[in-house]
């Protein structure tokens, strides 16, 4: 999954998303997955539901760009870079259950 990196409100950077596992949806709406929050030594936190996941940053072998397609006034077909994606958040344990005490 490739998502934008927003911090302080600011678009930074565009990711990938790395989980072990399956995601499972029992909701018709699958485009919310969780939150996605940094600790303060630049550790990725993702959160979905009642369970996190504490992950690292891996840069990618090779950038990969995303691709925007658009229709200019001939009607050709042009594609125009959006962004490149040069690292990967990777989340390699199990979900632990947020416990509110």
């Amino acid at each position: 999954m490739i998502v934008p990196i927003v911090r302080d409100g600011k678009l930074q950077e565009w990711a990938i998303i790395e989980l072990q596992g399956n995601l499972e949806f029992h909701y018709k709406n699958k485009c919310f997955v969780g939150d996605l929050h940094y600790e303060k030594n630049d550790t990725p936190v993702l959160i979905i539901g009642m369970h996190i996941l504490h992950g690292k940053e891996a840069m990618l072998p090779k950038p990969l760009a995303i691709l925007e397609k658009r229709k200019d006034e001939d009607d050709n077909t042009e594609y125009a870079v959006k962004a490149i994606v040069k690292k990967k958040l990777v989340f390699k344990g199990r979900p632990k259950p947020i416990v509110a005490v």
